[in-house]
């Protein structure tokens, strides 16, 4: 006998034993409270059937976010290593290598609501209350630009939140359509005529050599000779900021095919108005700054790095900032390699 039907004769055989009366008798454990039982029974519909009563705002669940999720997901729900993003992925559903996230993909918000609920944090399930579990959604819909800082996510709130991708999925008809097709009698052998060949590699996935995925990068972020040739441009203080802007690329992009997701694309950004790169939605306190006039200068930009929530409270941007001079220095030189 294999090792696997070994395996599964033996959980077979320990299953017959779980029942209540041989766990009595050989002292295993003990019945499940009611109150246990409750705990755990639980279902959260799309329509909002199974919702239960609390709420919670961004701003409260960035502090349990951070505390308890972040570890996985990121401080901007911008993901860790192989841990999912939440965030970002906006229009990307048509491309080669779509982002799938809360933002981009979800159908359903009531399908975040009873994952985090029932599975997270990772390692310690069940532990969130319902006010958190609001809390922590309300910070994701905030991160992915749904709702704002303020919002209050309640059962009674809950539809007020439109999901983008809620028209992008279709009823499952495959039964009908497709299940004749594939339920005669499978083809055993000769079942191929020609013999199989590769005829693509794969280019996302973590097996791709390392030196390939470097070089392509290294290309998309290499300065624009021209930019590099303007006037009182360090190239060399640039390059310093090129490692200090590492921080900042979880949610915003620069270079050439850069585009908007978590955070603006930057390019340009030097001298800039505030608030004012298309296709992004700001906060209000930004929009409004941009719409006084006020002008990404160099100084501007050095304050508002070194603490962006002090500089303007209300903005999306939840980085704590760069409290060393000369890495807000930096980074603000490399920006200025990336005109509009």
């Amino acid at each position: 006998m294999s090792k696997y039907l070994e395996s599964t004769a033996l959980l077979a055989a320990l299953s017959l034993m779980a029942g209540p009366a041989v766990a009595e008798k050989l002292g295993l454990g003990r019945a499940a409270l009611a109150e246990e039982i409750a705990a755990w029974d639980m279902e959260v519909h799309p329509d909002g059937t199974g919702l239960p009563e609390g709420s919670g705002d961004a701003i409260t669940g960035e502090e349990i976010y951070v505390t308890l999720c972040a570890a996985c997901h990121g401080d901007f729900a911008e993901g860790i290593g192989n841990w999912p993003k939440l965030a970002g992925g906006m229009g990307a559903l048509d491309h080669e290598d779509p982002l799938k996230t809360v933002g981009s993909f979800w159908p359903y918000l009531s399908t975040g609501f009873d994952y985090i609920k029932r599975s997270m944090p990772y390692g310690n399930a069940g532990m969130l209350t319902n006010d958190e579990t609001y809390a922590i959604l309300a910070y994701i819909l905030y991160s992915n630009d749904l709702v704002e800082d303020d919002f209050l996510l309640s059962r009674e709130t809950f539809f007020e939140v439109e999901m983008p991708n809620a028209g992008g999925f279709i009823v499952d008809d495959r039964a009908q359509t497709e299940y004749a097709i594939w339920s005669g009698a499978p083809c055993m052998s000769d079942c191929k005529p020609a013999p199989a060949q590769i005829t693509m590699r794969a280019m996302v996935l973590d097996v791709t050599p390392q030196e390939e995925v470097s070089a392509v990068v290294n290309a998309a972020v290499e300065p624009e000779p021209e930019a590099v040739r303007a006037a009182g441009f360090d190239a060399d203080l640039a390059a310093e900021g090129e490692k200090v802007f590492a921080k900042c690329r979880a949610c915003h992009q620069v270079g050439e095919g850069a585009r908007n997701g978590v955070g603006p694309l930057l390019n340009g950004i030097v001298g800039h108005p505030v608030g004012a790169i298309e296709g992004f939605r700001y906060s209000r306190p930004m929009a409004q700054a941009g719409g006084e006039g006020l002008i990404w200068s160099e100084a501007e930009l050095a304050v508002f790095l070194a603490n962006p929530r002090d500089y303007m409270r209300g903005t999306r941007m939840a980085f704590a900032g760069l409290r060393d001079a000369d890495e807000q220095r930096a980074v603000i030189e490399y920006l200025k390699s990336f005109p509009e």
